[in-house]
């Protein structure tokens, strides 16, 4: 199994801090570049339909680092998806997001064009199908979507809004995302934790990077610059963490196989724990 820094060289990415940029707002990507560790200009959901041939040639025209950069393309199923490609075409630009990807079949045209897809599944028949989606040759990573999930089902939110739960994801959101991280493992992919729309909100933003790192994901997208550095944080280890694991590490050393250590047992995984903390 590819350690986190392989999975993240494989797909591209250079650190965990994903930042969606609209793909029609040309004046936000140096920022966004400047700001992020990857940047997604975004074809889709961030651009009005009346909007998207202007967005087109905007990232066409574009001369963004081609490792750094990510472009969101429309549905498969969609007329835009083949303009996307058109317009990618005789650029730079070789790592895409599949919006709303639900089977091997919607990964066709990008694998053809020799396209590196991250696939976002964000409707209740992509989080099925992940599984699928990861098998495919193309894909480099998965991603889930909380928001656009939950309207594919005809729900009201992905999220309780009071009570004891406030904020969190409600359980359907939850499967989602855990079938997708293990669909994205079990084939060596990247994995990459959704968005977290209050903005305001940095602590909760850091409850989840902290949890999306020791769940295994390898990144977290965002849609403003400031919680950039809120994902960092939560996904670079403690340094207590770090100590523990550098502490554990050593005693392997001293004491092949199975032993004790401050009151645990220590075996192969819990030292793959530490290796992972470490980033070895």
């Amino acid at each position: 199994m590819p350690s986190r820094r392989e999975r993240i060289v494989s797909a591209g990415l250079h650190g965990p801090a994903l930042l969606f940029c609209p793909a029609d707002r040309e004046d936000r990507y140096a920022k966004a570049v400047a700001a992020a560790d990857s940047v997604i200009l975004d074809l889709e959901d961030a651009v009005a339909p009346a909007d998207k041939p202007a967005a087109r040639e905007r990232v066409a025209a574009s001369a963004l680092d081609p490792e750094r950069t990510i472009v969101r393309v429309n549905p498969a199923s969609t007329p835009d998806h083949a303009l996307d490609l058109a317009a990618l075409a005789g650029t730079g630009y070789r790592t895409v997001m599949l919006a709303k990807a639900e089977g091997a079949a919607d990964l066709a045209a990008l694998h053809a064009a020799g396209l590196r897809v991250l696939a976002l599944c964000e409707t209740a028949l992509g989080v099925v199908g992940a599984e699928e989606i990861a098998a495919h040759p193309a894909t480099i990573g998965l991603m889930w979507g909380a928001e656009d999930l939950i309207a594919s089902m005809a729900g009201r939110s992905s999220r309780f809004a009071g009570g004891a739960h406030a904020g969190r994801y409600r359980d359907v959101a939850r499967y989602a995302r855990s079938r997708v991280l293990l669909a994205a493992k079990a084939f060596g992919r990247a994995a990459i934790d959704s968005v977290h729309l209050d903005i305001a909100d940095a602590d909760g933003l850091r409850a989840e990077a902290a949890d999306a790192a020791a769940s295994g994901f390898d990144a977290t997208a965002c849609i403003h610059p400031s919680q950039v550095a809120v994902i960092r944080e939560g996904y670079a280890p403690t340094p207590a963490e770090r100590d523990r694991a550098e502490r554990v590490l050593a005693e392997a050393e001293r004491q092949p196989g199975v032993f004790r250590f401050e009151g645990r047992m220590v075996d192969e995984p819990v030292l793959r724990q530490a290796r992972a903390i470490l980033g070895r």
